[in-house]
């Protein structure tokens, strides 16, 4: 997903704030007895009514416990939510109760993959976008994240919990559509409507499992390596949109060359009405309406995207509290495609920018990036906690630390691990340290706990003074705790820079340094500490 564009999109905020009454409900905890293997969704989309039919068949496991817990909105006062019409078990029905947005079924407790469908109808409160483009056309998206696939899908509404996937959708003939997976059938009816099959043969969590049916326009924009990339668009703009998205096959093969293997059978660019400025569903990115323009202007939100296709999307987040495996790693790597295509001065802008949106963070919510104590279930209203600074510029941050901490090939090899290691998994903070450790063959306890765990960061106080040849530097922490750190200065002489690196371990220390008569003492220069505090600092007269 890509929070600078929400930033900069203030009616989708509004949106989600007067919204919130939809999102802030009861999160269950994942259950351990129970695990669902595969979804097959079978959706009715009509042109009369909003209203959709389901039938949901799920293959499940189910180990010391005889209830199978799903969520599934209620039908609410304004006639929105979903009926359930019969839960079938082998040909017979089940009992089950359908209360507080949760379905409960009672099942026997085999050990075993076993097998349930469930018939359902209602108008979605949310999750399924029905309504009208922004040329009027009526349109069908999936907007899942983070749990609102319940909306319309009885599901498990948690990242953890992946499962493959099956789309068995019936719509009028005029819709082209696109989901999950790679399309495997179709077949016009009768009445005039066609019923099109996508099978997702790698699990995914349900906050990533989209369909979406518009008045598209379809470009095979290239193929990365082996990867067909496409663009759907709306045929009022396809021209516009083809244009837009015709760079994607080259990010894409960025990053798989960067990473390691691309984790699905396609990717597939889609035009939106997601409430997002991107949303990175499996191998099926949506983009909102206007960011098709027409003048090639959406390469990072392409980047960004197309990240959590590895990071996010395969290698998933164990839970909401390490959201930031997802975006944080979206948010660094969309800045090493910048790097790599635009330069190391540009790069350093991003970066110096993203402090100041940690910075200004800071100011209003002085929490950690792994923040258990907001986000551990089942404490957590309002999932939308996590769109903030910490979950992306701070993570992007770290990481980026991280990069300087073990080094340039040792990080990489980290990344490619981590990925490999968790590919079509899930995976928390302590996984990615361990195999950081590993890679590197270092201990990170410090660097991870005051990095990810601790709130805030190093808040700098300082001068410097020359004497007898000798430059003498004294620095002060003020925040609490003290971190450990290196802080990269620049002496500046003779219109030159010398990089010298103090190491910071205590409240308040002390450097001499044998120096020329300094012009200037700049603090950070290469721009790979977050802090706050000035970039130069002041001289004291002896």
């Amino acid at each position: 997903m890509n929070i600078p564009s929400i930033f900069g999109r203030i009616i989708s905020l509004l949106l989600i704030w007067q919204s919130g009454f939809l999102f802030a409900q009861h999160h269950y905890p994942l259950r351990p007895q129970q695990d669902i293997l595969h979804y097959t969704f079978a959706i009715m989309l009509n042109d009369s009514n909003n209203l959709i039919t389901g039938r949901a068949t799920l293959v499940y496991r189910l180990m010391g416990s005889d209830t199978l817990y799903l969520d599934l909105g209620n039908r609410q006062a304004d006639s929105t939510g979903m009926v359930v019409q019969t839960v079938m078990y082998h040909g017979k029905a089940a009992a089950y109760s359908h209360r507080h947005n949760r379905l409960a079924i009672h099942l026997p407790a085999a050990g075993h993959a076993d097998t349930v469908v469930i018939n359902y109808q209602g108008i979605p409160a949310n999750g399924l976008i029905i309504g009208e483009s922004k040329f009027g056309k009526r349109v069908f998206f999936g907007d899942n994240y983070p749990d609102r696939a319940r909306h319309w899908l009885p599901c498990v509404d948690h990242p953890a919990d992946k499962a493959t996937l099956s789309w068995v959708i019936t719509a009028p003939q005029h819709y082209r559509i696109v989901a999950s997976g790679t399309r495997t059938a179709m077949r016009l009816n009768p009445d005039g409507t066609a019923t099109t099959t996508w099978q997702q043969r790698v699990p995914l969590s349900t906050k990533v499992m989209v369909l979406a049916a518009a008045n598209f326009a379809v470009d095979t924009s290239g193929v990365a390596n082996g990867i067909p990339v496409t663009t759907w668009v709306y045929e009022d703009n396809k021209a516009d949109g083809f244009h837009d998205f015709a760079t994607a096959p080259a990010i894409l093969a960025f990053y798989d060359s960067l990473i390691g293997p691309y984790p699905f059978s396609k990717l597939a660019h889609v035009q939106s009405k997601t409430m997002y400025g991107g949303m990175e569903n499996a191998g099926n990115i949506f983009y909102f309406e206007d960011a098709v323009n027409g003048r090639a202007s959406i390469d990072y939100l392409i980047a960004h995207e197309t990240v959590h296709q590895w990071f996010g999307n395969s290698a998933t987040e164990k839970d909401w509290p390490h959201a930031w495996l997802s975006e944080g790693f979206a948010t660094y790597l969309t800045h090493e495609y910048v790097r790599q295509r635009e330069g190391e001065a540009v790069f350093h802008q991003r970066l110096a920018d993203d402090r100041q949106k940690v910075l200004a963070y800071w100011q209003q919510k002085p929490l950690p990036i792994v923040n258990t104590g907001l986000v551990t279930f089942p404490q957590v209203a309002d999932l939308w906690e996590l769109l903030s600074a910490n979950t992306y510029q701070k993570a992007g941050w770290a990481l980026h630390m991280l990069r300087q901490e073990i080094g340039e090939e040792a990080f990489w090899q980290t990344i490619r691990t981590y990925y490999r290691t968790y590919r079509d998994s899930i995976a928390g903070t302590e996984d990615f340290r361990h195999i950081a450790e590993t890679v590197s063959g270092r201990s990170l306890v410090t660097f991870f706990r005051q990095w990810f765990y601790t709130a805030g960061q190093p808040v700098l106080q300082g001068s410097w003074q020359y004497q007898n040849g000798r430059l003498v530097i004294t620095l002060e922490q003020k925040q609490t705790p003290v971190f450990d750190f290196p802080l990269q200065i620049a002496i500046v002489s003779g219109g030159k820079q010398q990089i010298t690196t103090l190491h910071m371990t205590r409240q308040r220390q002390t450097f001499r340094l044998e120096s020329a008569p300094p012009e200037a003492i700049l603090l950070d220069p290469q721009v790979n500490l977050l802090f706050q505090g000035p970039a130069r600092l002041p001289r004291q007269q002896p």
